[in-house]
């Protein structure tokens, strides 16, 4: 009886471990916009190694996946700048948080005259894209290379009145965003957004004079999660994945410089 006893014993913890196994395998869904989904196939392989499935998510525009997130149809969602998920959440009052910094997406200087931001000559002409946030982002780069200074409060919205000193005497011509490449001829450099450049024929790392890099925090782009889950450890723990160097080794080789990892604390985006 004794041994019947222990054997039933032993089945039931077998069975008992076998649950708990079962249940150690958590489904993350994560929302992308867009339908490329490399990054996040390789992640994903990683991740079920670790007993997390995840499924990817995707859509078609810059709206649902945020709206999907807080009505709880996503776990997380990775898609959207800083800048992007800062005014979204205000203008609908979502509390959704990220948890981790994933890529950012160049923007550059390019010129068929000059090697470098200190080359280009007083009374030079500029490029830059006429739309408001992509002319901000612009004016930002410049001051970045040390081309300009901007007022101390700067709201990232592009106007040519926002620039506080111009100690070159530079001169800016403002286009629609998909003509700056084709002015290159004609000025001393332009500001270029990643993806225009790219369907132009650049490379954003090997070809622009100048780029962005992770100081530009507000267009680094996240992954976010409903602000009463960015302390999960299944999430934090698909965090640690895409931010581990195998990830960034396939970002670099896959995108040729259209993507730089960024893995920058949270603390240096402003959260």
């Amino acid at each position: 009886m004794r041994k019947i006893g222990l054997f039933l014993l032993f089945m039931s913890l077998i069975a008992v471990s076998s649950a708990c196994s079962s249940d150690a395998v958590s489904t993350v869904k994560v929302g992308i916009s867009g339908s490329d989904t490399t990054v996040w196939d390789f992640v994903a392989k990683k991740a079920e190694k670790e007993g997390i499935n995840v499924e990817i998510v995707r859509f078609s525009d810059y709206v649902q996946p945020n709206l999907a997130l807080a009505e709880g149809e996503l776990d997380a969602n990775a898609f959207q700048t800083v800048s992007y998920f800062d005014a979204f959440i205000e203008e609908h009052d979502l509390d959704l948080a990220p948890i981790a910094t994933t890529v950012i997406a160049p923007m550059g200087l390019y010129s068929e005259k000059y090697d470098s931001p200190e080359e280009i000559p007083e009374g030079a002409t500029i490029a830059l894209p006429k739309e408001a946030t992509n002319m901000g982002r612009g004016l930002l780069l410049l001051q970045e290379a040390g081309l300009i200074e901007l007022v101390e409060d700067f709201d990232g919205n592009g106007s040519i009145d926002k620039i506080a000193e111009n100690p070159k005497s530079l001169t800016f011509e403002t286009l629609v965003a998909a003509q700056t490449p084709r002015v290159l001829p004609d000025v001393a450099a332009s500001i270029i957004n990643n993806g225009i450049a790219v369907d132009a024929g650049f490379s954003p790392l090997d070809d622009s004079i100048f780029h962005e890099n992770e100081t530009a925090t507000p267009y680094i782009n996240i992954i976010a999660v409903q602000e009463k889950d960015k302390d999960d450890e299944t999430l934090q723990k698909l965090a640690d994945i895409y931010q581990s160097d195998d990830v960034k080794e396939l970002i670099e080789k896959e995108y040729d410089g259209n993507q730089i990892p960024t893995f920058v604390p949270l603390e240096k985006i402003g959260w």
